[in-house]
């Protein structure tokens, strides 16, 4: 009996962290059970996640099974699109490179601030009254 391979990797943007599943296929995309069409509604957010796949020329060539949890739609597949892109190293290391030179294994640092206290949000002040 033979083992099927699957390849893990984990992505991070925001709040969102996405466990990703990449094993040789098809290349249907499952994303929290349903297909990314029907999970994100945005076209932009689709093309976002296929990108990686685009890069490597692994359009096709493997399923992916993705659970997503915590922020927004957009952060969601932000994260989706790193950890997929970091199954794909795990595939082939020869795809360092090129994914890395288009900006796709490059975690986000950006985060929301937080609140400070004596103060109505991270950057804003109370209105400063003079009499």
């Amino acid at each position: 009996m033979e083992q099927a391979v699957e390849y893990c990797a984990t992505g991070r943007r925001k709040t969102s962290v996405a466990r990703v599943r990449l094993s040789p296929g098809t290349g249907e995309v499952v994303v929290n059970g349903s297909s990314p069409e029907e999970y994100f509604h945005r076209e932009t957010l689709v093309m976002l996640i296929n990108q990686p796949l685009e890069c490597v020329d692994a359009l096709g060539k493997y399923d992916v099974r993705v659970l997503v949890s915590g922020g927004g739609v957009a952060s969601q597949a932000g994260a989706m699109q790193l950890g997929i892109a970091r199954a794909l190293v795990k595939v082939d290391e020869e795809s360092r490179t090129v994914l890395r030179r288009s900006g796709f294994l490059t975690r986000d640092p950006r985060m929301k601030e937080r609140k400070k206290y004596g103060q109505r949000g991270a950057r804003a002040r109370f209105q400063y009254s003079k009499r």
